[in-house]
């Protein structure tokens, strides 16, 4: 097993989807629950061993990295409260000033685009890339499953699609499976239903082999009109090779209202203090609509 010290986080997205709540509060700082999306994955990211925190952020995103400095004087007033509880969970979310680093991409050019502007920070050594839209509820980190199997080549989560929305997808060309890691051929972005290599579709978690980053320089845009990092990848499957991961668990696309509003739920009927409570009301929601209909 190949140790992952450092992740990157692809964070300068508009969030267009919920605007106008994203007008003012970035995509990443929107709340599931008690805790940004952000938090999530770099939680996530500390299951797997990972300490260094790479962030690519977009002009005008300060609420970032003041949620992972340390507030003093909330944590003073909490302490003198006797809210021990909340000043634990408070100090959970602070990052060390030498862990965490910030780098802007000012122009929306993809998420290869985006890793690539990481290549100094990262060094010649493999990372990951978290993309905080996509909340994984798992009962061990899918981040840490991937860990345990990786060796050194590129490595990326991935899922079964549904034909009707396989398009809006990257997806696997499998060679051959061992277990939950598949051996690819090959990677298509966004194909069509009948040009699609398999049900397979990518999810954002990768583990990488620093080649990447030579495969991104001066790599033309693909689909979208973006420098697509499934593309780097693809190209690269001669180099280091790449490999899928089937993950155990249940992904949420908290980039889209729906998925964000279904993952709420789903959390919040996890959490023993709310589950009751919720339960009762979206009883009495579902009799409502009923009875309206």
């Amino acid at each position: 097993m190949t140790r992952i010290r450092k992740a990157v986080f692809p964070v300068a997205g508009l969030g267009t989807r919920f605007l106008p709540a994203t007008k003012s509060v970035t995509k990443e700082m929107l709340p599931l629950i008690d805790r940004p999306l952000i938090q999530y994955a770099v939680d996530e990211a500390r299951a797997a061993g990972i300490d260094e925190f790479i962030f690519i952020t977009s002009t005008g995103q300060s609420a970032l990295e003041a949620y992972f400095g340390r507030n003093s004087g909330l944590e003073r007033k909490l302490k003198d409260g006797g809210k021990t509880t909340l000043l634990n969970r408070l100090r959970r979310t602070n990052l060390e000033d030498e862990t965490y680093s910030f780098i802007q991409q000012n122009s929306p050019r993809g998420l290869g685009h985006a890793v690539s502007l990481t290549r100094d920070l990262v060094g010649d050594e493999p990372f990951a890339v978290i993309l905080p839209d996509d909340v994984i509820h798992a009962k061990r980190a899918v981040l840490a499953q991937m860990a345990q199997s990786f060796e050194g080549s590129h490595m990326i989560a991935t899922e079964a699609v549904h034909s009707d929305r396989i398009s809006a997808y990257g997806v696997v060309d499998i060679e051959h499976r061992a277990g939950r890691v598949q051996h690819l051929r090959g990677l298509v972005e966004k194909p069509s239903v009948d040009q699609a290599p398999s049900e397979f579709g990518i999810v954002g978690r990768y583990l990488l082999h620093p080649s990447i980053f030579d495969q991104l320089e001066g790599l033309a845009p693909g689909a979208g009109n973006e420098i697509q990092l499934t593309d780097a990848i693809a190209a690269d499957i001669e180099g280091p090779g790449c490999h899928g991961f089937a993950f155990q668990g249940e992904r949420f696309d908290c980039g889209s209202v729906a998925g964000y509003l279904e993952a709420t739920t789903v959390f919040a009927l996890e959490r023993a203090e709310l589950r009751d409570g919720f339960k009762t009301m979206l009883r009495q929601r579902m009799n409502l609509l009923s009875t309206a209909a």
